[in-house]
């Protein structure tokens, strides 16, 4: 079954109107509708308590207080409505380091700048075929940041969710061909230097 993003809700959060009508545009040509657009991380978490969107698309550097406070503050404030949220954050730091502390602050998926369009659906991709798992602990709460696949295991599913997902697979199955035609369209519209992938 085709994904309905039509039905889905999502949030971009930058300070540059550029990168903000840029991405919006992206999301239509995706299938998006409900687009719900900040300028800074203040305005763009009082859209994300108002609205409570799905999915949050947010840049690194911004004022009055960067992406990694707005993450900080969806995942811990008593405001806000879904701590659990699927957050892609858009950056220019691509240096290990510093993904992976912005990662332990609670990011789902990193998008590295300058993008193309691709990159930006394999991101929405990831949230919908993949998502994450959530860890409390009395540092962290966030989506699990273990990636790695376990090799070589033989034995029965070990995640509760597992079975679900092999479901939803078989049923999804002819989703493929309209996600190749998506990623297609997505590449012929994306602009930007090809870059690599580092924070896999």
């Amino acid at each position: 079954m085709p994904y309905e993003l039509k039905n889905a809700s999502i949030l971009i959060v930058d300070d540059m109107q550029p990168m903000l009508s840029l991405v919006a545009s992206l999301l239509k040509i995706f299938g998006f509708r409900n687009i719900l657009q900040a300028r800074d991380a203040e305005e763009g978490f009082t859209k994300f308590i108002h609205n409570n969107p799905d999915i949050v698309i947010t840049d690194w550097l911004m004022g009055p207080y960067d992406g990694i406070e707005l993450i900080h503050k969806i995942r811990t404030d008593p405001q806000s409505p879904n701590k659990f949220v699927p957050v892609i954050m858009m950056t220019g730091y691509s240096h290990k380091i510093r993904v992976e502390g912005a990662r332990d602050t609670g990011v789902t998926e990193f998008l590295v700048k300058p993008f193309r369009a691709k990159d930006l659906y394999t991101r929405v991709e990831q949230l919908i075929e993949k998502p994450r798992r959530f860890v409390e602990t009395g540092e962290f709460f966030g989506p699990d940041r273990r990636r790695r696949k376990m090799t070589g295991y033989e034995g029965p599913l070990r995640r509760d969710q597992d079975e679900f997902r092999k479901i939803a697979a078989m049923e999804d199955r002819d989703a493929a061909t309209l996600l190749r035609e998506l990623q297609k369209q997505a590449k012929e519209t994306g602009r930007g230097k090809d870059r690599q992938d580092k924070d896999k």
